[in-house]
């Protein structure tokens, strides 16, 4: 799905606070929130499950989610955070292959936009080879 403008900036000003995208060029900034998808979740729905792989980066565009980690003798999860719109959550999962520490549950409607490890890492690859070509 093509984004507005709007999405764009939103979704540029979130990531560019990330350390994850700071070595890009414009260019190759732009080919990244180009490759973001859409997702939505309903209240209720897992975004991501506590150690489950993960391989995905979220910025939530609207809604609310709940993060929560079942910590180990504890027989319920404790909540850890509210995400609200133009946050973001996952960044780690793109860079290792690590099960994700933590539960994260939309609690309304929630539209998100998603980046991919396999997607981050031809991106930045590439930008990385070409550069220092």
């Amino acid at each position: 799905m093509a984004k507005s403008q709007e999405i764009r900036d939103k979704i540029s000003k979130r990531l560019k606070t990330s350390f994850l995208f700071q070595s890009l060029n414009d260019k190759d900034f732009e080919i990244v929130v180009d490759a973001m998808e859409e997702k939505k979740f309903s209240p209720g729905e897992f975004v991501i499950k506590q150690g489950e792989d993960g391989s995905e980066l979220f910025v939530v565009e609207n809604g609310s989610l709940s993060c929560t980690k079942l910590f180990k003798g504890q027989e319920a999860p404790t909540f850890l955070k509210k995400y609200e719109a133009g946050e973001a959550f996952g960044e780690l999962a793109l860079l290792y292959n690590a099960p994700r520490a933590a539960n994260i549950v939309a609690d309304s409607e929630s539209h998100l936009w998603c980046l991919d490890r396999e997607t981050f890492n031809h991106i930045v690859k590439d930008s990385s080879r070409k550069r220092r070509e």
